[in-house]
């Protein structure tokens, strides 16, 4: 799970490479396009199931397709056009939280005071991230635009964390993640042929900018997601969740060295305390009441971790 976790940082590396010669859409797209063929062979080979989506759950899977997989994507490598690596990353981690936020608000599920504590926890660490230490940014609302797009990324990440458990008792994680890679594919191709036709990008793509498409189609994206579940199976979907922790301490890592992107202590102290909050939040126990819902939920931790 290092190894994953140091894959899935290296896409916040690449995708600054990327967004300097690709639109947000088509990055997105051909990411998608050539993770979506390799992954589809892999689901057909070895998914044990029956893997042929049932009809009704079809309005499911396209949502998660267009929120999740096309949502989250655009607004990533939007951010990545106004913001750090390093800042991205960071609010990146928050994903657990708002998932657990979004799962009380529509999904019922149980929160107490000591999942509040962790969650508020998170949030100083989102907001000294945003506002750089500087809290004066507060009474004016001066943010970085590529620190809010992130956010808003993550809770379209989160929402797929959420929707996916109306299905993930019919299905694999990997089935859900492959047909929500294809929807993603299919839905960008006319907007990605248009922006061909008007701006003829494809003619000025370098080496670089085509080899950040195909690190994250292939070692983030299908790698990082076989470790994941590899993990799951050998040692348990919380344990292995705990690494995803390592994600923003990797990218911190690798933007200063790479990217020449400034580095304080302070931002060091920012990925810490939202950190801390998201590990509190995986070690504090069910509600009671909500018994009946751990089995779905021990399903839904097993949902892949994307960047």
């Amino acid at each position: 799970m290092v190894v994953a976790a140091f894959f899935w940082a290296g896409a916040f590396i690449a995708g600054k490479y990327g967004i300097q010669e690709f639109s947000p859409l088509a990055l997105t797209f051909f990411r998608f396009l050539l993770a979506s063929l390799i992954i589809f062979i892999i689901m057909v080979k070895y998914e044990q199931k029956d893997w042929h989506l049932k009809k009704e759950d079809w309005k499911v899977v396209l949502l998660l397709g267009t929120v999740g997989m096309m949502g989250y994507h655009i607004l990533f490598f939007a951010a990545l056009k106004y913001t750090t690596s390093i800042n991205a990353s960071i609010i990146a981690a928050t994903n657990p939280m708002i998932t657990s936020v979004l799962a009380v608000s529509f999904a019922g599920e149980g929160l107490n005071i000591k999942r509040v504590g962790a969650i508020f926890i998170a949030l100083i660490g989102v907001i000294l991230t945003i506002t750089n230490w500087d809290l004066s940014f507060l009474s004016h609302f001066a943010f970085n635009k590529g620190d809010i797009l992130m956010l808003f990324a993550v809770v379209c990440w989160a929402s797929y964390a959420v929707v996916s458990k109306r299905v993930m008792p019919k299905y694999s994680p990997l089935i859900l993640s492959t047909y929500s890679f294809l929807v993603c594919t299919v839905l960008l191709f006319p907007f990605v042929v248009w922006e061909q036709i008007q701006y003829s990008f494809l003619s000025s793509t370098t080496w670089l900018g085509w080899t950040s498409v195909i690190y994250m189609a292939i070692f983030p994206t299908v790698i990082g997601y076989l470790i994941q579940q590899i993990s799951f199976k050998a040692i348990g979907a919380s344990r292995t969740n705990i690494f995803i922790n390592l994600v923003p301490i990797f990218s911190i890592i690798l933007a200063t060295i790479i990217l020449n992107e400034q580095f304080s202590g302070l931002k060091l102290v920012s990925a810490g305390i939202i950190i801390s909050g998201v590990y509190l939040n995986s070690i504090i126990k069910e509600n009671p009441r909500q018994e009946g819902k751990v089995e779905v939920k021990a399903e839904a931790e097993k949902n892949f971790k994307l960047y």
